[in-house]
């Protein structure tokens, strides 16, 4: 599954990010795995905000617009959509397999 394009968080993003951690006492996968990220980001970014940095990170990159997060939220969603519609093709061949007569 395709997030939100590398390095493209708002700060204010970031900073929920690192409460999670810091505020919740979730570890570093939980909270990656919460909000689809990879735990070492979230690792680098609990450090950085212990460092006083992390309002640094991500300075580089130019905001996204309007029009690419839109795109970004819609490719997630259908990347949810095809998982769920191939674990019910499944389902359903592995149902109607049982009922079949001599099958169990």
């Amino acid at each position: 599954m395709k997030g939100i394009p590398r390095g493209r968080y708002t700060k204010e993003f970031r900073q929920e990010a690192v409460k999670l951690v810091t505020e919740e006492k979730l570890s570093w996968q939980e909270a990656g795995r919460r909000l689809s990220l990879a735990p070492s980001t979230i690792g680098n970014w609990v450090k950085a905000d212990k460092a006083g940095k992390l309002g640094e990170i991500g300075k580089t990159y130019r905001p996204l617009t309007e029009v690419e997060m839109d795109l970004a939220r819609t490719r997630k969603e259908l990347a949810e959509v095809k998982m769920e519609r191939d674990i019910l093709k499944k389902a359903a061949a592995y149902f109607a397999r049982e009922s079949l007569p001599g099958t169990r």
